[in-house]
C-alpha cells in the first residue's frame, strides 16, 4: 500500500467514516442541565468525559508534533477532578478545543510531508500511524460511551429517540 492510500485510510478512521459515530453527532444539542449529571453506576459527568477525550486526543496530537512534549500524569492527569464542574461555556470550550485538535491532526495526516510510518523523532519506535489509531480507537471507544450514556439519561435530541 503506497503512503496516499494509507493517507487516506487514516483520514477516513478519524473521521468516523466507516463504522462509527461521529463527534460532532455524539454531542450535537446536549442539554445544558445534563453537562454535570452523574449517569447511573458512572463515577463521572458526560463533561468529564469529553474533557477527558480532549486531553487524550491533545497529549498525542503534542506527542507527534513535539519531540519536548510531557504527557499529563496518568491517569489522574487525562481527567479533570471529580468534582469539577463544567458551565455551558466550558462544555462548549471543550468541544471547540477537541475538533481544533482533531483538525490538527487531520492536516497534518493529510500533509503529504508527513511519512505515516517514519519513527517519531524522541519516542521508542512510535509513527504516526500508531498514534493516529491510538486516537481513532480511544476516541471511537469513549464516543459510544458518551453515546449510551446519553441513551440511559434521556439526552438524545427528540428526533434521534424516533
Amino acid at each position: 500500500m503506497d503512503s496516499e492510500a494509507l493517507r487516506e485510510h487514516l483520514l477516513a478512521l478519524l473521521d468516523a467514516q466507516d463504522a462509527h459515530m461521529t463527534f460532532e453527532e455524539a454531542v450535537a444539542d446536549f442539554p445544558d442541565d445534563a453537562i454535570n449529571m452523574r449517569p447511573p453506576n458512572v463515577p463521572y459527568t458526560p463533561w468529564h468525559l469529553l474533557e477527558h477525550l480532549r486531553i487524550a486526543q491533545w497529549d498525542i496530537l503534542e506527542y507527534i508534533r513535539d519531540p519536548g512534549h510531557v504527557s499529563p500524569d496518568w491517569p489522574e492527569g487525562y481527567w479533570p477532578a471529580p468534582d469539577a464542574q463544567a458551565t455551558p461555556e466550558r462544555f462548549a470550550a471543550t468541544v471547540r478545543a477537541f475538533q481544533a485538535d482533531q483538525k490538527a491532526l487531520r492536516e497534518l495526516v493529510a500533509d503529504p510531508a508527513t511519512d505515516p510510518l517514519a519513527v517519531i523523532v524522541g519516542t521508542p519506535g512510535h509513527t504516526v500511524l500508531r498514534e493516529v489509531r491510538i486516537v481513532a480507537d480511544h476516541n471511537a471507544y469513549h464516543l459510544g460511551e458518551f453515546a449510551i450514556l446519553r441513551q440511559v439519561t434521556g439526552t438524545w435530541p427528540t428526533a434521534r429517540r424516533a
